[in-house]
């Protein structure tokens, strides 16, 4: 039950359907109205980038919130209104914790050798209860984690980084309307599945933000003014290889990933975040003057390994048959160091695993300059000397 719940949650968190106006205007009126604020005038813009100047414009309702310790008001009913606001959501999230006796991790037992949550996040649900996994934990990595890998990492990241750069005079507290479905839906669906039950305000309140996930895009909350930004036009994604919980990312190769209203747009090849000229136009010189190295290696993959290696002319200083991938070779090429700022080897290789549409992906990876031969390329990334590597049976 907790999966499927969990993708009816996704499809809010992906939806670009119109916002529903009054719904969230309505929900957002109330919110104010519990940190004691009169309702706000709304203004609507139809990208989060269009955001940005309406802030701009009426700066000090939107004054970004710079607090030292020692100006901290004594009062909270003191504070700026965005930090009220945020305090309310946090208040109401440590009350639901305690009823629930289980907080989201954010995932930091990804990092740490927990078996528990790490193996609730490796098998379906069914599997992971029947394992004896606690059932708090499979709810976690079905809800939580997965929408968090698909809304927050993989949609809202490469977005706000676009549409939404830091700078000095950047708008207040943003929050995510559809974006933030992963918080809401963690603790919608421990009480739908019964593994807990809140206190009557706190749910009517868990419902306010309920609202705004399945009504609206991101808004910046103000003084007298809040700013609401239509949902995107166009959202598109594919599977995480990685993802046990349905995870998803931004990819689409013959145009933006994400797309608003007004044009603002957001180009992205298999969860990278890239310039638009990856997309419509890469080229070798624009590959070479790329200074980031997952856009330079989208770049390359989307003109081909092949292409690359021919319009830039590298120099093939060796080949040798794939031991730990029987039936592929190893390619060796020397990179002169004006094409990549340093000089360095590319080792060109065939993916041990099967991509998801059956074939095996091609990509290279740079070595040092002093490696003389494919194998000890090959053993080298691996930690691995040359005849190391030749004994290996199979590399995935």
């Amino acid at each position: 039950m907790a999966r499927v719940l969990s993708e009816d949650w996704l499809k809010y968190g992906l939806s670009v359907r119109p916002a529903d106006r009054p719904r969230a205007e309505a929900a957002v009126t109330a919110l104010y109205r519990l940190i004691g604020a009169p309702p706000p005038d709304f203004v609507w813009v139809p990208s989060p980038a269009a955001a940005r100047q309406v802030t701009l414009d009426h700066y000090d309702r939107f004054r970004p919130v710079r607090l030292d310790a020692a100006a901290v008001p004594a009062q909270g009913s003191d504070w700026p209104l965005v930090a009220r606001l945020a305090d309310l959501a946090s208040q109401l999230r440590e009350r639901m914790n305690d009823r629930i006796g289980h907080r989201p991790s954010a995932r930091s037992s990804w990092a740490w050798a927990d078996p528990t949550p790490g193996t609730a996040r490796t098998l379906p649900p069914d599997e992971a209860l029947a394992a004896g996994i606690p059932a708090a934990d499979v709810v976690e990595a079905v809800v939580y984690d997965a929408l968090t890998t698909t809304l927050r990492d993989a949609v809202c990241a490469p977005v706000r980084t676009e549409l939404m750069p830091p700078a000095v005079d950047a708008p207040g507290l943003a929050w995510y309307g559809q974006h933030d479905a992963a918080w809401v839906a963690h603790y919608d669906v421990f009480a739908r599945v019964g593994l807990a039950t809140y206190l009557g305000d706190d749910q009517d309140q868990l419902g306010l933000w309920t609202e705004l996930v399945r009504s609206t895009g991101w808004w910046w909350p103000g003084d007298g003014m809040c700013v609401m930004a239509e949902r995107p036009t166009e959202i598109h994604t594919e599977p995480q290889p990685s993802g046990f919980h349905g995870e998803l990312r931004l990819h689409r190769d013959d145009g933006p990933a994400v797309r608003f209203a007004d044009g603002a747009q957001v180009h992205v090849l298999h969860g990278t975040h890239v310039p638009e000229w990856v997309v419509k136009a890469p080229t070798v010189e624009r590959i070479h003057a790329e200074r980031n190295v997952e856009v330079r290696r989208s770049a390359i993959e989307r003109i081909g390994w092949g292409t690359y290696i021919e319009q830039a002319r590298l120099r093939r200083v060796g080949t040798a048959g794939d031991p730990g991938n029987p039936g592929s070779d190893l390619h060796l090429y020397d990179v002169p160091r004006e094409l990549w700022g340093r000089p360095a080897r590319l080792l060109l290789v065939v993916n041990g695993s099967v991509e998801p549409d059956g074939r095996r992906r091609r990509y290279g990876l740079s070595v040092p300059d002093h490696i003389e031969d494919p194998l000890s390329a090959a053993g080298w990334t691996y930690g691995l000397s040359g005849e190391q590597y030749a004994r290996l049976v199979r590399r995935t």
